[in-house]
């Protein structure tokens, strides 16, 4: 957790900011009045040549975390071997072409 001035926002507990590329993905951990817990993900993206961005916004309560991780983590795993599956295909495969054909 981590210190607040008088100008923070008091929901606000952590932030992380991941820029990828044209996107932005903000991972926050905010509390409510109650003190229970929630994260917000948020996908930032510009609109083309333009100032402004497009958002999109995920809610995931607390009750919600461990099925969240263990779908995404599930999710992860087999993109993961697709793509690994998909990379040694390419890298097994051979060509008939000669470089004299080009």
């Amino acid at each position: 957790m981590s210190n607040f001035s008088q100008n923070d926002r008091q929901d606000e507990v952590f932030s992380k900011a991941i820029k990828a590329g044209k996107r932005t993905y903000f991972f926050d951990v905010k509390a409510t009045r109650g003190q229970d817990f929630y994260v917000t993900i948020t996908e930032s993206k510009r609109n083309g040549d333009s100032e402004s961005y497009q958002k999109h916004k995920l809610f995931l309560y607390k009750e919600d975390f461990d099925k969240f991780l263990e779908g995404l983590q599930e999710t992860l795993k087999v993109a993961k071997e697709k793509l690994a599956n998909t990379d040694s295909q390419f890298e097994n495969q051979t060509s008939d072409l000669k470089f004299e054909d080009l």
